[in-house]
């Protein structure tokens, strides 16, 4: 399972990093620029994560500390991501800001990064606490609420992106599970791969968005 595992996540990074380094160089025009730091945002705050994951199958070394770092980083980065997802929406569709939303966007960020930054998560140690786990998670699920609203609700506005509601969907419906289960049931971290080919598809709907501009 950790060469299976370990080809995966170092695939997932070339092809995620790769495309962020393509989309911000070749990018012309604000959405193109916007979803190139999309890309770069994602991969490079899971590679904080996936790195000592994968060193942590080979070499004969506490990756502890790395992977509670790994963590903690890739959990504001990954809210950092579905705030871009909004600027995303804003600009790929022209609509006017909902300041109730963007306010609403903006204080759920904060808020995921004050709870992930507490003490009380215990990042360093291999046993979170799962009650954190899920106390930092409920302005996350939120925030990923608000996003797949839009993008559900102008679904059809736009065929390149009509099914990004889908891959975010689908992508929380694969990570709770982890975040309440795994310390009880290990088995289900798995579902972080195909949580991750989500993110894959949504890199991959940026590509094609590029294509058709």
């Amino acid at each position: 399972m950790k060469y299976g595992e370990s080809f995966f996540d170092i695939a997932y990074l070339i092809i995620a990093i790769g495309t962020g380094i393509y989309l911000c160089a070749k990018a012309n025009g604000k959405l193109q620029k916007l979803m190139g730091a999309a890309a770069l945002v994602l991969s490079c705050g899971d590679a904080f994560h996936l790195v000592p994951r994968v060193l942590n199958y080979f070499v004969d070394k506490d990756f502890t500390s790395a992977l509670g770092i790994g963590k903690l980083v890739t959990s504001v980065t990954m809210t950092v991501f579905y705030v871009l997802m909004y600027y995303i929406f804003l600009t790929n569709y022209d609509v006017s800001e909902n300041k109730s939303i963007t306010i609403s966007v903006w204080y759920l960020l904060v808020i995921r990064i004050l709870r992930c930054l507490s003490r009380q998560n215990q990042w360093l140690s291999d046993n979170s606490p799962l009650l954190w786990g899920i106390i930092r998670n409920i302005s996350f699920v939120i925030l990923g609420a608000i996003i797949v609203y839009l993008y559900f609700k102008s679904r059809n506005d736009d065929k390149c992106f009509k099914n990004v509601w889908l891959y975010i969907t689908l992508s929380f419906l694969f990570y709770i599970p982890v975040v309440v289960g795994a310390e009880a049931v290990p088995i289900l971290g798995m579902l972080m791969l195909p949580k991750t080919i989500c993110y894959l598809l949504i890199l991959f709907t940026f590509l094609k968005k590029k294509k058709e501009a």
